[in-house]
């Protein structure tokens, strides 16, 4: 008898099966299909009192034994759905945003030495293991996870990340399709002062560089302004950003009143978000194809535009220029180790789902490599397109590179729109970056919002429900996911934002994960095991530095960087200026923890729940779950080799492995 979860029923110790009607067993265990053999082949049914061996590879799902039989899983139209789709998700606003800066500040192309290098020992053996799962086990973030079920905690961590991944991050959208609005003008409303929300202290002349030099004098009779008042002047991109768009308040305790036109743009987006996925897979296939080659075209248009541009090629330059020195220094390849683990979306469950949409003997290894290559490519590539600018952007001003290079939604929203206001025809590239931010964020968002409904599918399977079901699933998640964004289009919203993105997903949830997930898979089910679980989707076993990887050098890369994230700890402040409040962090950590903590707690609640010996229980909740599809794909020789000897007094038999 297989085990039984320790979430269904109290286990029994392996050795008391319990017994039932032959008939009734043989029906709960049969192979998917195996009826419909019988009956082609002039066979008969086993009818009870027969003895004959049974093939038990699964828990016999409670219930008739009609209802035992799974329905087939909904798999991608083609192929190249599941790449385009992987595309969509992992390369997101990070690589375009994020690794630019990190590469100038860390050494210009000596990052790339610790980037790649982290690269072939953390981030394609994790994106690996999370595809090759989902694809194996044929199901969601959660259920995956029943191939050992006593850390089915990962399952529910993941989900628990990816649930605020996606409550916080569709507001980048949110802001991306408000600037999108206000680019269809012919004069850009943050390229000039003299607007309600500007300010006194509001300059389109910023020249403070000339106060270092000689022409102080010259400086002040032209502009009418003295040096000591310049540095109180603030730029239109700035206020714009901070008095317009975020309304931004004083503090994380002065939430304010909401902005009802960043609410339109929120609803609007979500509305978007759901239709994208309301039909499942079959639609987001299609969609993706869109939503992931059109930011491509822009960053092509982006970088010829900018090379052509006075001061690019000293925007390159910079971008490159060698450093060898940083690779001495730790941050720099905590810089790397972090942003690979963001840029490739790992611990969020989302690519277990995608890959659990696959045809069961897909090449997942072959794609692993293929879209980590795409991955690293689009964040090297974007750097050029974005250094070209910022060159161009510093030689206009007469500043150095470093004064206006910026990451994050600094980049986005305040660096690169002061630059197109330095272009001819401003109004058309601020609409074509702007449109390519939404879209880029919205393949993210909605591939990501897609692995959390399927993860809560999976875990309340209803057969005969219909595609109904999954639209009112995704409608209902949109719902909650829309009302909880409510809390961040306030005036305090900025500060509610960056709680959720320091925290919630940040690198130190998403590295506990990781780690967790090459101890699972390496050390509990078994490296070796799963490479030959592995081979037997592929046709050949991968190369065994990826299972040493899972072993020993992926873990330690984890662990290592989330120490030096936990020693390094500072409080959370805001644009360097406001620091947060103590109950303030204290938040920051409940969302974090909340995810970390799944996974003790969960292995403690299944271990004291269980019955037996703690050797029993170990045993018991370490034995995978299996699926009817396992049994599908075995031929009639690997299914007798399977067959364990017939146990005395034992009528039923279980599968010991897969391969």
């Amino acid at each position: 008898m297989p085990p039984v979860p320790a979430d269904k029923a109290a286990p029994q110790p392996p050795a008391a099966a319990p017994q039932r009607d032959d008939a009734a067993a043989a029906a709960a265990v049969a192979p998917a299909g195996s009826e419909t053999r019988g009956k082609a082949e002039g066979t008969e049914p086993p009818t009870a009192g027969e003895e004959r061996p049974i093939m038990a590879p699964l828990v016999g799902p409670p219930g008739p034994p009609e209802a035992a039989a799974a329905p087939e899983r909904e798999t991608w139209a083609r192929q190249m759905d599941f790449i385009m789709s992987c595309v969509g998700f992992a390369v997101g606003l990070g690589n375009i945003w994020r690794f630019p800066y990190l590469c100038y500040k860390n050494g210009g192309g000596v990052f790339l030495i610790p980037y790649l290098i982290i690269v072939f020992m953390g981030g394609i053996p994790v994106f690996f293991l999370e595809v090759a799962l989902g694809q194996f086990m044929k199901q969601g973030g959660i259920a995956a996870w029943n191939i050992a079920p006593l850390f089915k905690g990962l399952g529910l961590a993941s989900m628990v990340i990816v649930f605020f991944c996606n409550s916080y991050y569709i507001m980048i959208l949110v802001w991306g399709l408000y600037y999108l609005v206000h680019s269809l003008t012919d004069k850009l409303p943050w390229a000039t002062c003299g607007h309600p929300w500007n300010t006194e202290q509001c300059t389109e002349h910023f020249h403070f560089e000339l106060c270092y030099n000689a022409s102080i004098n010259a400086t002040a009779k032209l502009l009418n302004i003295s040096c000591a008042d310049m540095g109180n002047k603030r730029l239109p991109v700035i206020e714009f950003w901070e008095n317009k768009v975020l309304r931004l308040s004083g503090a994380l305790s002065e939430p304010g009143e909401m902005n009802w036109q960043m609410i339109l743009c929120l609803i609007a987006t979500w509305v978007i978000v759901y239709f994208c996925i309301w039909k499942g897979v079959k639609s987001t296939g299609k969609i993706v194809y869109f939503t992931a080659l059109f930011p491509y075209v822009v960053l092509i248009l982006m970088l010829v535009h900018g090379v052509t541009l006075p001061g690019a090629l000293g925007g390159i330059i910079y971008y490159l220029k060698p450093d060898w020195s940083k690779l001495a220094e730790a941050q720099v390849w905590i810089d790397a180790g972090t942003q690979i683990f963001f840029s490739y979306a790992i611990g969020l469950g989302s690519l277990t789902a995608l890959g659990s949409y696959n045809r069961f003997h897909n090449n997942c290894y072959r794609d692993a490599y293929i879209l980590a290559m795409v991955n690293s490519s689009t964040s090297f590539f974007a750097g050029f397109a974005v250094f070209s600018v910022l060159g161009f952007m510093a030689s206009e001003q007469g500043v150095d590179i470093s004064k206006v290079a910026e990451s994050g939604p600094g980049l986005a929203f305040i660096a690169y729109p002061k630059a197109v206001t330095l272009m001819p025809l401003s109004p058309l590239w601020a609409t074509l970056f702007f449109f390519m931010l939404f879209v880029l964020g919205l393949d993210s968002q909605f591939v990501g919002v897609e692995g959390f409904v399927t993860g809560i599918l999976d875990m309340f399977p209803q057969p005969g429900a219909g595609s109904l079901r999954r639209e009112l699933t995704a409608a209902l998640c949109c719902i909650v996911f829309c009302l909880i964004d409510l809390s961040m289009v306030t005036e305090g919203g900025m500060y509610v934002f960056q709680l959720f993105d320091n925290y919630s997903a940040s690198g130190i949830t998403l590295l506990w994960q990781a780690f967790w997930e090459c101890v699972v898979i390496a050390w509990v089910y078994g490296a070796d095991r799963f490479m030959d679980d592995v081979a037997r989707m592929i046709g050949y076993r991968p190369l065994p530095f990826m299972k040493w990887c899972w072993a020993v050098l992926t873990p330690l890369v984890c662990m290592g960087i989330f120490l030096f994230h936990v020693v390094n700890y500072k409080p959370l402040t805001y644009n360097k200026t406001y620091v947060y409040p103590w109950w303030g962090d204290a938040i920051g950590w409940v969302l974090a923890l909340s995810s970390m903590l799944c996974i003790p707690c969960t292995l403690l609640y299944k271990l004291l729940r269980c019955k037996g010996s703690l050797r029993e229980r170990w045993q018991l909740l370490t034995t995978p779950i299996w699926g009817h599809h396992h049994l599908e794909y075995l031929t009639p020789d690997a299914e007798a080799k399977l067959l364990a000897p017939e146990p005395p007094k034992e009528k039923a038999m279980r599968f010991e492995t897969m391969i």
